[in-house]
């Protein structure tokens, strides 16, 4: 065969896997999906259980939250490649393809991988099935979840791989996420919040006791700033574990007194071109002037957890300083504070609670110097909307209301009458296409603002599905 036929029969190929990889994502789609679960890890502990738990063929970081999760899940992965370790990363949702959420080495599994992961797992995924519905505990259709599932192929794909540690996020929650059949060696806490009530409970200090059931007996737990609500919570359980603890220092510490204060720290924060520069005290060293290429006082903080993560995992040594320079160097975090186009700016945000929405009006504030902010807005139908809007409000000129593809998103309507609530009629306007949004804010923004280059601006936010729907309108990868 010449080389242009071998050539064209290769890029069939291709094209086969990659419609196989897509029917494969269909199939595992018309399962539960991961907002409609039943609470419990019994089933994927089952599946594990079968596949001959590939989960104990790596180790493990372990990451819980509300908010950040996801950024400091990709700037561990990034020191640890930079260790010259191999790695396997599980995070969700994703943004354009389900095959970001299982990343080895750093880049989306690739379809051939994916395709035979399936395939290996798919008959013991069967069997339980089979299991589930014949016991009836779930109900007649109680097969294996979406999540659970992704679990399975994640830990299949970094045993075959195979991987030296896993940094894996957690689906909701942690003590019954799908991911907890994992024994971490360290555990990372995000700022715990108000989010998934539904399924947590309604107080931080129920969410934070669901959240700290991914500290095992004898891990490293590596917390974020908590409010003293969330931290006794954490505490608790640590102490109950005999797990060790390494604490942020409280926010309410600053100046001389941090210097002073033992504990993980960001000692030192600036403004740069693109980014900021970050000085930071982990377990076993102080990292001075290190520049983090995201936006955000909340970027600062996930670099330091992500720092000590790994220093935990090394056994609580201090990083190479030329390690943790080129790992946050080349670190990227789509869909957070993204830049998508100029003139007018557009920014992308995944921002869904009040929390996120609140670290994203402090990023808005510092980092760029709009003169005329309109933004973007849909949401889920089972989030805090009044708190996210009333965060929003004081930031934004105007704000377009509209909606992403997903079956959760919030009822036009409905959320505009909320957003006149908090912006009063004058300020709220409604696109029931996100495409029409988009334009009309870029409007907007345009209409009033008499500065160049930063002065109009349009924020995208509300939800990941619609900051991953504003990324494909705008080409982003």
């Amino acid at each position: 065969m010449s080389r242009g036929g071998a050539d064209a029969s290769r890029r069939e190929e291709d094209r086969a896997i990659e419609a196989r990889a897509r029917e494969i994502y269909h199939e595992i789609l018309r399962r539960t999906p991961e907002h409609d679960f039943d609470p419990t890890i019994d089933r994927v502990r089952r599946i594990v259980d079968l596949l001959g738990e590939p989960q104990r063929s790596f180790r493990a970081i372990h990451l819980t939250g509300t908010n950040g999760k996801t950024s400091t899940a990709r700037m561990i992965d990034a020191l640890l490649r930079e260790l010259n370790l191999r790695t396997g990363r599980f995070t969700s949702p994703h943004l354009a393809n389900v095959r970001e959420r299982i990343a080895i080495d750093g880049e989306p599994i690739s379809a051939e991988a994916w395709v035979r992961t399936w395939d290996d797992i798919a008959p013991y995924v069967g069997l339980v099935d089979d299991e589930l519905v014949a016991s009836g505990k779930y109900g007649a259709t109680g097969i294996l979840s979406f999540f659970e599932v992704l679990t399975a192929m994640a830990f299949a794909a970094f045993a075959d791989a195979p991987v030296d540690v896993a940094v894996l996020e957690v689906g909701m929650g942690g003590e019954w996420d799908s991911t907890n059949v994992v024994d971490a060696e360290v555990a990372v806490l995000t700022p715990i919040a108000l989010d998934h009530e539904r399924w947590l409970g309604h107080t931080v200090a129920e969410i934070a006791g669901v959240k700290s059931g991914i500290i095992k007996p004898g891990a490293t737990a590596v917390l974020a700033r908590q409010s003293d609500e969330a931290l006794a919570v954490v505490l608790d359980w640590a102490e109950a574990v005999g797990a060790r603890v390494v604490v942020e220092v409280p926010d309410d510490v600053e100046g001389e007194e941090l210097l002073l204060t033992p504990g993980l720290a960001v000692l030192a924060r600036s403004v740069a071109v693109g980014g900021q520069v970050v000085t930071l005290r982990g377990i076993g060293a102080v990292y001075e002037d290190v520049f983090v290429p995201l936006h955000g006082e909340h970027q600062a903080h996930n670099a330091l957890l992500a720092v000590a993560a790994v220093e935990a995992f090394l056994g609580g040594v201090a990083l190479p300083g030329e390690v943790v320079e080129a790992a946050f160097a080349g670190v990227t975090s789509p869909g957070r504070m993204e830049l998508v186009r100029s003139s007018p700016t557009v920014l992308v945000d995944a921002a869904h609670n009040p929390a996120g929405a609140r670290a994203a009006v402090a990023t808005l504030e510092e980092a760029f110097a709009f003169e005329r902010l309109v933004g973007v807005f849909g949401v889920m139908g089972d989030k805090d909307v009044e708190g996210i809007l009333a965060e929003l409000e004081p930031v934004l000129d105007e704000i377009v209301v509209t909606h992403s593809s997903s079956v959760r998103s919030m009822e036009l309507e409905d959320l505009a009458e909320l957003a006149r609530d908090v912006f009063g009629e004058d300020r709220v306007h409604v696109a029931d296409r996100l495409s029409d949004a988009l334009t009309l804010a870029a409007e907007l923004a345009e209409s009033e603002a008499m500065g160049v280059g930063t002065g109009a601006g349009v924020i995208a936010l509300g939800s990941v599905v619609l900051a991953a729907e504003v990324r494909a309108l705008f080409g982003r990868p």
